[in-house]
């Protein structure tokens, strides 16, 4: 029994530090590690030795500003964790390390007809098929992050009812899941995991306070806040589609009129193009041929930026955010749809928080919100299990990262974290 100020107790709680502030970020140098905990460069190098001693961390050669450094790492082989996303119409799965390497990813499509436990089943199947592509055996799985594309209450977990997937409201994914497949399990909407995937690995590395928005079959937004995702005390906040700009508008399928969504998301604005593209027209397709020259495509895609745009000046306004990251689809018209959303922050918001505001395209695609699941379970896992070597000292023998199949699906891919 550790006495809480006794000199064992501090240095457990300095361990923690280390391991804590090296699984957010997934690599730190050892100077990093230094000014995120707060401890002295002789103290970090003295847990680091002891950490990489006893298997919990990995210790690479590096530089940082020209000069040679020490690069620290979760042991690649510590455990593994799993990330689930369901969209409107796709189901993704990765799997990756605690050292933020993705070993294995694949997506399908998805009816989005069909029931919940029908999306259950092919979750459990494509997630047992992906940790048997690591070479793990299931024991060595930490936890599952999942993502859904509606609000998710923070207490029970429950899918609430304004969600695209239809059928799915008042489900509740995280018992579902974790009754499945025998884990422990974090959800959250997509949007805010697209927020956590760009801050850790995209286009939101480095900030403190931040907006994803996604624009897809429905609108919405993950925020950050001083590194930290706000989710409200319901898990509602960021449900900027909803936003009215026109209260004489279309309705939505909130009840309001002239909901943001209503001008901006794929349903809506879709068949602007329907006469002249025909019925069958995508966002992806729309997108792509605006970039091509298309007229038509390309005033939708103004058209739809200047709208969000104005609820990204409502954020600026409310929350003075300093960067905003679009993602989903309509990210890959780039300057198409950033310049007018820009033009829209100009005009509505407050001068000196347009000034202060950057907006960029996400950088990580469709992938934003699956990389938000495992990036969710490796910030809400403890540092116990690592430090009291629960998982290393059952490791003997087990695979170091993922064999040669493995890496023919999905390369590896190591980031470190912006948080």
């Amino acid at each position: 029994m550790e006495t809480p100020g006794s000199q064992s107790s501090l240095h457990r709680a300095n361990l923690e530090r280390v391991v804590r502030a090296v699984r957010i970020a997934g690599s730190l140098t050892q100077a990093e590690i230094a000014r995120t905990t707060g401890l002295s460069a002789a103290t970090v190098s003295n847990i680091v030795r002891e950490l990489k001693d006893n298997g919990t961390v990995e210790v690479t050669p590096t530089s940082a500003g020209g000069r040679r450094a020490r690069s620290v790492s979760l042991s690649g082989d510590a455990g593994i964790v799993v990330g689930v996303d369901f969209g409107h119409s796709h189901l993704r799965v990765a799997v990756g390390n605690l050292a933020h390497q993705v070993l294995a990813e694949e997506s399908e499509p998805i009816d989005v007809d069909a029931s919940a436990s029908q999306g259950f089943d092919r979750a459990e199947r494509l997630v047992e098929r992906l940790i048997e592509v690591t070479g793990f055996r299931r024991e060595k799985v930490i936890g599952l992050g999942l993502g859904v594309p509606g609000p998710i209450d923070v207490e029970t977990g429950v899918l609430g009812s304004s969600t695209i997937l239809p059928g799915w409201a008042g489900t509740n994914p995280r018992e579902e899941l974790s009754s499945r497949l025998g884990v422990e399990v974090h959800v959250d909407n997509d949007a805010n995991l697209g927020a956590l995937g760009e801050l850790v690995w995209g286009s939101g590395r480095g900030a403190r306070d931040l907006a994803y928005i996604k624009v897809a079959s429905g609108v919405g937004a993950g925020l950050v806040i001083d590194g930290q995702i706000y989710r409200g005390p319901g898990g509602t906040a960021g449900e900027i589609g909803h936003i009215t700009l026109d209260e004489s508008g279309p309705v939505c399928r909130c009840g309001n009129r002239g909901c943001l969504e209503t001008f901006t998301a794929a349903r809506y604005v879709l068949p602007l193009l329907h006469s002249s593209h025909g019925p069958d027209l995508t966002m992806p397709e729309m997108v792509r041929l605006a970039r091509s020259g298309d007229l038509g495509c390309r005033r939708v895609v103004a058209d739809v930026g200047r709208h969000v745009g104005s609820g990204v000046a409502n954020l600026c306004n409310l929350l003075n955010p300093s960067r905003v990251v679009l993602g989903g689809d309509l990210a890959e018209a780039g300057e198409l749809v950033l310049g007018p959303i820009r033009d829209s922050v100009s005009r509505y918001a407050i001068p000196s928080a347009a000034r202060q505001l950057t907006v960029v395209p996400g950088a990580l695609g469709g992938r934003a919100e699956v990389l938000g699941a495992l990036a969710l379970v490796l910030s809400e896992m403890g540092d116990s299990t690592l430090l009291d070597g629960s998982l290393n000292g059952s490791l003997n023998g087990a695979p170091n990262g993922a064999p040669n199949g493995a890496a023919g699906r999905v390369p590896a891919v190591a980031a470190s974290a912006g948080a």
